[in-house]
């Protein structure tokens, strides 16, 4: 996994899956990451193959995070099948689904 900082924006990627395995250790390193100059989280899915509901629950919590900030997280370049997951469970909604 990979951060990036672009000013007020914290920026992810490197992300192979999001699941029961590794979700909660990718929440708190993305926490760890994400300093008080930043208010907004971009998570970049291009490479992520597999995400579960606690993948999900990571995303909302980081979600929450950046809200808490008066920012917004988004998820950005989902392959067809996380998509998928993002628009059956409306997740697409409740995040920015940015494209680039």
């Amino acid at each position: 996994m990979k951060f990036e900082i672009n000013t007020d924006t914290l920026r992810v990627s490197g992300v192979e899956r999001l699941g029961a395995q590794n979700a909660g250790a990718f929440r708190t390193s993305v926490d760890q990451a994400f300093t008080s100059e930043q208010k907004n989280i971009d998570i970049d899915l291009s490479e992520t193959t597999f995400m579960d509901s606690c993948g999900l629950g990571a995303i909302v919590s980081l979600h929450k995070t950046a809200a808490n900030r008066q920012g917004n997280l988004r998820l950005l370049n989902p392959q067809p099948p996380i998509r998928q997951i993002l628009e059956l469970t409306r997740m697409d909604q409740l995040v920015d689904p940015g494209k680039t």
